[in-house]
């Protein structure tokens, strides 16, 4: 197992090792007074910063007067790009990964150089900002204690059918991010084999135009129809509740009642991803105490 520690002088800044560092720092979702102290600083004294969209980024760094040296990482180029990164990193220089908006390698392909700097045994330090799925989930009235983010639904029927398939019975609030031209089209999906959940579908938030609609899906696509979408959408959509849950069982047979003990449990640790829950959850299906439900799964 690699553990990475972060160690600070006395003064606030870091010790320096053989290795540089990747610092992954998160840039305003729209209003730029949203951008952190320390994420100025930080893009200031490294040696590179890596970037989703030069343009895009050129104007921050022009707006914040920050003259680092700026290259290209992105979607196309990260196999040649992030093998120099990784070198430039090895060979002690530091390295500030940033995306277009919000918090790099969050869908987007930052996570690879993440995830191989890692796996080297470089240090990877976040710089905490501002995120547009979190942001959308705190407004949207929906429950926060429990929240799967599932990123952008597939394009193509089949594909969106059978994606929607696979998280229909999670419990927690759902985030998913959609273009303007395709929320009709997801939300319809979603209706068809959901049914009406609660949503909210969150635009431009952190800009002038911000706008949060909420109710059934059936009424957020009429709202769609006579207020064309603007800007890319999270929507925020209420995990499966009861009655739907019952509908998927089919008849009055209890859906857990072909599963062994493992696999009653097994499911619902799926749902919540909770074991804890899960346990719980089990025990009252079977009438059992949950240590004894504890001690039986143990043993296997």
């Amino acid at each position: 197992m690699k553990v990475q520690r972060s160690f600070k002088t006395a003064s606030g800044g870091e010790l320096t090792t053989s290795t540089g560092t990747l610092y992954l720092v998160g840039t305003p979702i729209g209003n730029l007074e949203d951008m952190t102290f320390r994420a100025i600083r930080t893009l200031k004294e490294v040696d590179l910063i890596a970037a989703e969209d030069t343009r895009q980024t050129r104007k921050l760094l022009t707006h914040f007067e920050i003259p680092t040296r700026l290259v290209s990482y992105h979607e196309h180029n990260k196999e040649a790009s992030g093998i120099e990164l990784l070198r430039l990193l090895e060979d002690g220089q530091s390295i500030a990964l940033v995306s277009d908006a919000g918090l790099p390698a969050i869908s987007d392909p930052g996570a690879d150089l993440v995830a191989a700097a890692a796996a080297q045994g470089i240090a990877v330090v976040p710089i905490p900002g501002a995120n547009a799925a979190l942001s959308a989930l705190i407004v949207s009235g929906l429950p926060t204690d429990r929240f799967l983010f599932v990123g952008f639904p597939p394009r193509d029927r089949k594909p969106l059918n059978s994606w929607l398939e696979r998280i229909r019975s999670q419990e927690g609030t759902l985030l998913c991010y959609e273009s303007p031209h395709r929320v009709a089209k997801t939300l319809t999906a979603m209706l068809e084999q959901w049914g009406d959940r609660q949503v909210a579908m969150v635009r431009e938030i952190t800009k002038r135009h911000e706008e949060v609609a909420r109710g059934p899906i059936s009424e957020c696509l009429e709202w769609l129809k006579e207020h064309p979408p603007l800007g890319e959408y999270c929507l925020v959509i209420a995990g499966i509740g009861e009655a739907e849950q019952q509908e998927l069982l089919g008849d009055d047979k209890l859906w857990w009642e072909d599963l062994d003990l493992q696999a009653h449990v097994e499911r619902y640790e799926l749902q919540t991803g909770d074991r804890k829950e899960a346990i719980k959850r089990a025990a009252i299906d079977r009438g059992l105490q949950k240590r004894d439900v504890y001690n039986e799964i143990m043993r296997k």
